[in-house]
């Protein structure tokens, strides 16, 4: 059976759906789908506390970033405020989405 994503009622992708997609392509159960799943998030997690960058192949490529603080402006006072340092994820698209997106532009 080939299951694809246009074959599940989705508005966004959650784990869920990752879990039957894997059931439909592969044949697991969903068990084992699940904890494929979950082991996947899990190893990326991981990596990414430890500052490492996960690439995936074609796709993207996850970083993470130390943000120094800076000053800032409350929006609704205009009062100056100091925004804190803080290390955030940046994802990178990799070539063949990059060439897939483009493609898709009318």
């Amino acid at each position: 059976m080939e299951l694809t994503l246009e074959d599940i009622d989705i508005t966004r992708l959650t784990k869920a759906n990752l879990v039957e997609i894997l059931v439909g392509k592969l044949g697991l159960n969903k068990r084992e789908s699940a904890e494929l799943v979950d082991a996947f998030f899990s190893i990326m997690s991981d990596k990414l506390v430890a500052g490492e960058e996960v690439k995936l192949t074609d796709f993207a490529a996850f970083q993470v970033r130390s943000k120094t603080s800076r000053p800032g402006r409350n929006p609704r006072t205009g009062a100056a405020v100091e925004i804190s340092g803080r290390r955030v994820v940046t994802f990178q698209a990799g070539p063949k989405l990059k060439a897939r997106l483009q493609s898709s532009v009318q």
